[in-house]
């Protein structure tokens, strides 16, 4: 489903990704591990031409993101087909980032209205039942002021799902959270998983890393250090430099 190849990116003289490969099968769930600066969240935006990358290339379900190739050279895309691709990426940010002059039910059925051209009456009621899928119903008329992190964070999911993406990009999505509201966060993203959902998730649980993923990532430095299933990066990890990591978050 997700396939990025030999992908570079680089902040002035600051290269912060050094030729990742990565691949996600449809229905997967890939862990993305790191330290800060490593590299993660910037791999994340890349995914869907947030970031553009210097070198390499991204494909979601075989079409390649951000550019079209003419014979041997690459052009980038117009707004408008790039707008086009990322509404088909369900993206769920550290801090939220729902509009504050909407009501949570506007926020959740702003982006299919308006990047996806859906009738207004049926994304509505679509999102009321990811609004109840997410445990936030009832909150439907609120605005985001009134809801304590969790909740905005839960919806900031049901909005991702009601864009009906191929694939949900997480960038830590619990870490702007109070550490009680954790558990609601994650047990939402844990459903979703479950209903087969394919997903690439960065994140510092690594006790929720090993519940819901098929497959962790360590990065340290933009390079991937190691890969492979939960049962062996984090319990039995052949890198000295991921045995230090997990040593330090557990």
């Amino acid at each position: 489903m997700i396939d990025v190849r030999g992908v570079h990116k680089s902040f002035g003289d600051l290269e912060v990704l050094k030729g990742i490969d990565l691949e996600v099968p449809a229905g997967d769930v890939t862990v993305i591990l790191g330290p800060s600066g490593s590299g993660k969240s910037t791999l994340l935006r890349a995914i869907n031409h947030l970031e553009k990358v210097d070198r390499g290339l991204v494909r979601i379900d075989g079409e390649l993101i951000g550019y079209r190739r003419r014979g041997d050279k690459l052009h980038e895309l117009r707004e408008r087909e790039i707008l086009r691709q990322r509404s088909q990426v369900g993206f769920v940010f550290q801090t939220f980032n729902l509009f504050a002059h909407l009501t949570v039910l506007e926020n959740v059925v702003e982006a299919p209205v308006s990047a996806q051209r859906r009738k207004r009456a049926e994304v509505e009621t679509y999102a009321r039942e990811l609004l109840e899928r997410v445990g936030v119903a009832d909150k439907a008329d609120a605005y985001p002021r009134q809801l304590s992190g969790g909740q905005q964070q839960r919806v900031a999911i049901a909005r991702a799902l009601a864009l009906k993406p191929k694939v949900l990009l997480f960038d830590e999505p619990t870490s702007a959270l109070d550490p009680e509201l954790v558990g609601e966060v994650l047990d939402v993203i844990k459903e979703l998983a479950r209903d087969g959902a394919t997903m690439v998730v960065v994140t510092h649980e690594i006790g929720f890393a090993r519940e819901i993923a098929d497959t962790v990532v360590f990065i340290d430095a933009g390079r991937i250090v190691e890969s492979g299933p939960p049962r062996e990066v984090l319990d039995n990890p052949v890198h000295e430099r991921t045995r230090a990591f997990i040593s330090k978050v557990l």
